[in-house]
């Protein structure tokens, strides 16, 4: 998320709001999604990316799941594809 506050920084404040209602959201909701580290919507974090001319990526924005939600990014970086967790913390609870 740090790219997006960067990037964001980078802008006039009226280029920030044109940014974000090209995004489809206000430049008060980015800001706060940045201060609550919000985990933003699949379809928000591409037109971020987008938008961004690639500065942001979806990768940027959703750093442990986004090889899940797209996974033609994980085809094309899987060097950047988080290790999954192993061992008994990663596998899913019993139903009692």
């Amino acid at each position: 998320m740090e790219s997006l506050r960067l990037y964001l920084n980078g802008l006039p404040p009226t280029e920030q709001e044109r940014f974000a209602l090209r995004c489809g959201t206000t430049i008060g909701y980015l800001r706060k999604a940045l201060s609550l580290r919000t985990i933003m919507n699949p379809r928000l974090c591409a037109d971020i990316e987008r938008e961004s001319g690639g500065v942001v990526t979806r990768m940027d924005l959703r750093p442990d799941d986004w090889h899940r939600i797209w996974p033609e990014l994980a085809a094309a970086h899987p060097e950047r594809v988080p290790a999954e967790p192993t061992g008994p913390a990663a596998e899913p609870a019993k139903a009692a």
